[in-house]
């Protein structure tokens, strides 16, 4: 059933037509609204003007050292313009923002860790922050008008954590550089070491996510579920892949729990009683303030052949409408070196700028070992990201998660490998091609 709304308000008068995209003043054909939220609060000089206030959706502030919400701070206390963080349960900070696009009461900017067609028309161009910042053009990825309206904000990468304590109390050694890279049986055979010689109740946890079974299958020859030129489809790797994954989910190397019945595997690595986590960069702060019971120490992961991570992160986002300029300064200033360089260090992000070097207050070698692995990586690792983008732009989403919900009737014994593969590739192209 079509919803109909009020059309989208115009940019105010002074607004750069760099900053639009001309799909924002098109977007009353969709029946939503592009008004971005500009309100006055106290607080300007003496005279008693008053300075603009920015609303910055995002989700995950807090847990990434508040780095948004002490840029916002310090942006207000250089310029007098207040940038209002409001953290958003990441949950649901997705239905936050198709609702206020519905209604009329978009924010003036967002950190969004993927674009939804329901407001991906009311996006303003930030083409021309991207060139100042030189952020790496691997991770850009321009909409049908040759805009860019989504920045990356930061990088995750797909990575492997050790109980080092374990390892070294079993006597197993792990590679230290990539001339001696494990392959995945490799990897798993000394996991079982470690388990023998010192009780540990399980050799990995994997986190139930596809993002994370995309790297496993890429590290084991495979595309996996990435489109190559539109087209979803399956190579010769990827069924045996699958087969190897299911047959680590055995209830002994890998607890079945964890995808079957969403078990956290954070915390089950976190009790000490598990040797390895195939999660990512985003625990590397948890972990160092939270893990005090045993040592735990970022590896290089296996390749079967393939050196591969799978990237992520967060983009920027600015709305179109009165407040889109003064959004656009924020982000513009957000980018300057001397910024960037300090969100990344308070948030531990992995850097979008070339060339940037992070001193981390914390484990800078686990940081470095991301950066060395995403330097390594194949190609495949940053497509998926673009391809994320470019599927957003053209209005298609996939309902749910086929691969994860498939993989998982899979490991019940539900379907075979080859339904499983079959399924998630005709729904795929059917929702996304």
């Amino acid at each position: 059933m079509t919803q109909q709304h009020p059309a989208p308000r115009p940019a105010a008068a002074n607004t750069s037509p760099r900053r639009v995209t001309r799909r924002a003043f098109a977007a009353g054909s969709t029946g939503l609204a592009a008004t971005a939220a500009l309100a006055a609060c106290g607080g300007g000089d003496d005279t008693g003007s008053e300075a603009a206030t920015l609303q910055f959706f995002l989700s995950g502030d807090t847990s990434q050292g508040g780095g948004f919400a002490a840029m916002a701070a310090k942006y207000g206390e250089e310029t007098g313009t207040r940038v209002e963080v409001v953290d958003i349960a990441y949950d649901d900070l997705t239905t936050r923002l198709r609702n206020a696009a519905r209604g009329g009461s978009l924010p003036a900017l967002a950190r969004v860790t993927g674009l939804d067609p329901v407001w991906t028309p009311l996006l303003a161009d930030l083409t021309d922050v991207r060139e100042a910042a030189d952020i790496d053009p691997e991770l850009i990825q321009e909409d049908e008008d040759g805009l860019v309206t989504a920045l990356p904000t930061d990088l995750t990468a797909v990575g492997l954590f050790i109980n080092k304590t374990l390892f070294d109390q079993a006597g197993v050694t792990w590679p230290q550089d990539a001339s001696q890279l494990w392959t995945w049986p490799e990897f798993n055979d000394a996991l079982r070491q470690v388990q023998a010689a010192t009780g540990a109740r399980y050799g990995l946890v994997v986190d139930r996510s596809t993002h994370r079974l995309n790297a496993f299958l890429f590290q084991n020859g495979s595309n996996g579920f990435v489109a190559q030129d539109g087209v979803h489809s399956a190579d010769a790797q990827l069924v045996p892949a699958l087969e190897l994954f299911k047959s680590m989910n055995d209830d002994q190397l890998v607890p079945r729990s964890v995808w079957l019945s969403g078990d956290d595997p954070n915390a089950l690595f976190k009790s000490g009683q598990v040797a390895a986590y195939y999660s990512g960069s985003w625990q590397i702060a948890d972990f160092a303030e939270n893990i005090t019971d045993f040592e735990w120490a970022s590896v290089l992961m296996p390749a079967s052949p393939v050196r591969s991570t799978n990237l992520g992160g967060g983009y920027v986002v600015v709305f179109a409408g009165d407040a889109q300029d003064a959004a656009h300064d924020f982000v513009s200033w957000l980018y300057e070196p001397e910024n960037y360089r300090e969100l990344s260090e308070t948030s531990g992000f992995l850097p979008v700028v070339e060339g940037m070097e992070i001193t981390y207050p914390t484990r800078q070698e686990a940081y470095d070992l991301y950066n060395a692995e995403i330097a390594a990586s194949d190609p495949i690792a940053a497509q998926s990201i673009r391809n994320g983008l470019k599927t957003s732009y053209e209005g298609k989403v996939t309902e749910g998660d086929p691969v994860r919900d498939n993989v998982v009737k899979y490991l019940n014994d539900e379907q075979s490998v080859q339904v499983t593969v079959d399924t998630i590739i005709e729904t795929l192209n059917e929702q996304l091609a």
